[in-house]
């Protein structure tokens, strides 16, 4: 992504990735991934949600978009090690994600990266028309709290305090592009929250496919 208009949605260490979620495949379930869909993931670094849901969906595909092809790569390397064959790389601008996709999905998911879109309202028509009818746009994001209250092994992580979203907040941009409508708010402890918007049927929001 540019990291101009992207602010601050770097791709955290492994390490303390994984003691927040330690099962990120029970997080993905909990977020409503399930077997029967295709899900584009945006932003996917190097694959920390994009592999087990890969796992889920199989053999249905997990598009894996970013910016970064070096991360990309190693998203890649990891899931030939793992025998994972149904990621499928995507390089490119996720605010072109629709023209990048090769078909509409069930699933967009976007973990830590929306409250660093400048643009929110274009980023949320450009999901609108990257799904089919029905489908869900999932939001994973951090507490409006003070960043050095989030902290993982004595550490501050997460986005600067000024940078988070409330949940109201999260919803209100996502709900101004009125394609979609809030299915339901999970809380992701100890310091997340995720929300699952569905896609209204209808025509496109811009005259797409």
């Amino acid at each position: 992504m540019d990291t101009e208009r992207f602010q601050n949605t770097g791709q955290p260490d492994w390490d303390w990735w994984g003691r927040l979620w330690p099962t990120p495949g029970a997080t993905l379930r909990r977020l409503g991934v399930t077997p029967d869909q295709t899900i584009a993931e945006v932003a996917c670094g190097n694959g920390y949600f994009a592999l087990p849901a890969a796992r889920i969906t199989d053999p249905n595909p997990v598009y894996a978009l970013d910016l970064e092809e070096s991360l990309l790569e190693e998203c890649i390397h990891l899931a030939e090690r793992q025998e994972i064959e149904n990621v499928v790389p995507i390089h490119g601008d996720a605010r072109r994600m629709s023209q990048l996709l090769p078909e509409r999905v069930n699933v967009v998911l976007v973990a830590n990266t929306f409250h660093g879109v400048d643009d929110k309202r274009a980023f949320v028509e450009e999901t609108a028309e990257s799904l089919r009818p029905g489908g869900r746009f999932v939001v994973v994001n951090w507490h409006d709290r003070p960043r050095e209250t989030t902290t993982v092994a004595g550490e501050p992580r997460g986005p600067p305090t000024d940078l988070r979203l409330s949940p109201d907040d999260a919803a209100a941009a996502v709900l101004e592009c009125e394609t979609f409508t809030l299915e339901k708010q999970i809380e992701l402890p100890p310091y997340h929250y995720g929300m699952l918007f569905e896609r209204t049927a209808g025509e496109s929001t811009t005259g797409g496919r």
